[in-house]
């Protein structure tokens, strides 16, 4: 565990951003055992796409979605509040929750259960269980707040059915327009017909 967590460390440079040290520890426990429940080591090893059936970044890795996320929810909040004044952002938690807004990728895009699953569909799923549901349950055994919990699950569709908190809100949005913006630069492949999905 010790290797995946400097693994994490180096991908994710901005856990150092998180000055609330207990917290930044538990970022890096979670993609740590997430990782350790996959064949990936690191965050690099993980293809760029929002997910295993969309259009990757053509130069680019899951952790530049997690880093590109992580800074422009930062920045998101950072600029409304230097306009508006406060908005009760709490900076560490925001930083905390876009880190590990998809902490459960390890476990989606891992070869062996894109395998088992498209092999027997009817057997659990396909897939079985979503990155964003699969981050709710690393959160939580990791010890991260409710909150980081909540942003895993809800910052994808599964949050269009519930009322998303502050700091979810501010990560669903950098993470839409992350992806929505490098599809509009072209720097996405397109899918083997030719599509582009995001």
């Amino acid at each position: 565990m010790d290797e995946l967590r400097a693994s994490v460390r180096r991908s994710l440079p901005e856990v150092e951003m998180i000055s609330d040290k207990d917290l930044a520890n538990k970022v890096v426990e979670a993609w740590a055992l997430c990782l350790s429940q996959s064949e990936f080591t690191s965050i690099d090893d993980i293809l760029g796409s929002g997910g295993p059936d969309t259009s990757p970044m053509r130069d680019g890795t899951q952790t530049h979605h997690i880093r590109g996320v992580a800074r422009m929810a930062l920045g998101l909040a950072e600029q409304l509040e230097s306009v508006t004044g406060s908005c009760g952002i709490d900076r560490d938690l925001l930083l905390a929750c876009a880190l590990c807004h998809d902490v459960g990728k390890p476990y989606e895009y891992s070869p062996a259960n894109q395998k088992r699953w498209s092999e027997s569909p009817g057997a659990s799923g396909f897939p079985a269980i979503r990155h964003s549901v699969y981050g709710v349950h690393i959160c939580l055994t990791v010890g991260l707040p409710e909150a980081v919990a909540h942003t895993a699950g809800a910052h994808s569709r599964e949050g269009n059915f519930i009322m998303r908190s502050l700091e979810n809100t501010i990560v669903y949005f950098a993470d839409h327009a992350f992806w929505a913006i490098l599809e509009r630069a072209e720097r996405l492949e397109p899918l083997a017909d030719g599509r582009i999905v995001t």
